[in-house]
Formats: structure tokens, C-alpha cells, sequence
């Protein structure tokens, strides 16, 4: 918990931040899977997800890493993921309306095939892939270098390619069923990183673009 992030009531941005006048209600990802799998954290995962595993359990899913199980749990729809494919859904339409989709149903099934034969699939099956990463990061509302961010080193890392005090390289994560690995760790993923704030913090000294403000909601 960091309590900068407290933010006001919802209901003046949320339905221009979500869309909600064309859907609702948003299936919002978790920031925990999304900074783990997009600072690379989980290359350097060290817990054995099977200690966790209950003694009764059937074990179906025994040598999964915590990589793993996030990568299964976005396959069968339980956890949103953003991007969630290594395609711009875009894309995705108009190559299945050019094959002759001409509803959802077909759209939907043009998908399906590509999912079935491999070349579609989610992006933390492949995190280190560069059509995978995020590009552009807008900060608000806090102080995410050098405060909040869970794991700083590796954002400054992987994320930013700064200069950065990670201790060891990468490697202890290389052993998943479902992630891809790559011998060379991405270093700097992002393109743009703007900060909106109004006050002088470590995110700034980060930011390609600092937006001065004098309150949070000029």
C-alpha cells in the first residue's frame, strides 16, 4: 500500500478512461502481474511454486512456475492482461473481415484458428518479445520510480534501461513450461515515459516529458 495513490472519486474520469459508454463493466489487469511479467521480474524468480501446492491437490499442474500459472490463468480467461495478444486487435478484425468474417461469429472464429495453430497467442507467453512490450507509460498521481514501484532495480533496468543496482543476472526464472526465454534480457523497453505532477519527485528525473501542473487536476 502506498498512499499516494488514493485517487478521488471515480466517477468524473472512469468513463473516459475505460470506455464506459460503449461497455461496462471493464475487466481491469491486475498492476502485479503486469509490472512482473514487463520488468522482467519473473526471470529472476526463485520460489518454487510447487511448495506452494496443496498436499491434496492432484497435482495437475506440478513443475508450473509463478510465470507460468499467470500465463494459463490469462489463456482460459480468468486474468486480464494488457496487451493481452501478440497482435493489435485491430489488426485481428480487419485480417478476419478481409478472410470474409462478416459478424462477431466469424471474426471470433477467424481468432480461434489462429490461436489453434500457434500463431496467436497472449503476450506473457513471450514477454521479452518486442512486439510484446509496453511502449509508452503515463505516471499520475505518483511517484512510481524510486517509491512504489515493487522491484525498483528492475524497472530501472528493464523498463528504462538506467543505470541500476540489479545484483545478479537473470537465469534463476529460465526453467517454464509456458514463457518463452530468451538468453539476452531486454534492457529498456519503454519508448516515452511522461509524468504529470506537481511536485519535485525521483519520477520526474526519469520522464522524457514532465507535464508541471498545480494540482493533480488542472
Amino acid at each position: 500500500y502506498v498512499g499516494q495513490e488514493k485517487l478521488r472519486p471515480q466517477a468524473g474520469w472512469a468513463p473516459i478512461a475505460f470506455a464506459l459508454d460503449w461497455h461496462r463493466p471493464p475487466r481491469h489487469m491486475n498492476s502485479t502481474s503486469y509490472w512482473y511479467f514487463h520488468t522482467d521480474q519473473w526471470r529472476y524468480e526463485t520460489i518454487d511454486a510447487d511448495a506452494l501446492l496443496s498436499p491434496a491437490g492432484k497435482g495437475k499442474n506440478k513443475g508450473y512456475s509463478l510465470a507460468d500459472y499467470n500465463v494459463a490463468a490469462t489463456r482460459m480467461g480468468w486474468l486480464p492482461s494488457m496487451p493481452h495478444w501478440n497482435a493489435n486487435p485491430l489488426d485481428l478484425v480487419n485480417e478476419a473481415e478481409k478472410a470474409g468474417a462478416t459478424d462477431e461469429a466469424g471474426i471470433a472464429k477467424h481468432v480461434v484458428g489462429k490461436l489453434k495453430s500457434g500463431e496467436l497467442d497472449v503476450t506473457f507467453a513471450d514477454p521479452d518479445d518486442p512486439v510484446n512490450w509496453p511502449r509508452n507509460l503515463i505516471v499520475w498521481r505518483a511517484n512510481l520510480i524510486g517509491t512504489s514501484a515493487k522491484g525498483h532495480e528492475y524497472f530501472l533496468k528493464h523498463l528504462l534501461g538506467a543505470q541500476n543496482g540489479v545484483l545478479q543476472e537473470s537465469g534463476a526464472g529460465r526453467n517454464n513450461k509456458e514463457v518463452k526465454w530468451h538468453e539476452n534480457a531486454p534492457i529498456g523497453k519503454l519508448d516515452l515515459m511522461v509524468d504529470i505532477n506537481f511536485r519535485l519527485n525521483s519520477t520526474g528525473a526519469y520522464s522524457d516529458v514532465i507535464l508541471p501542473t498545480a494540482t493533480w487536476y488542472e
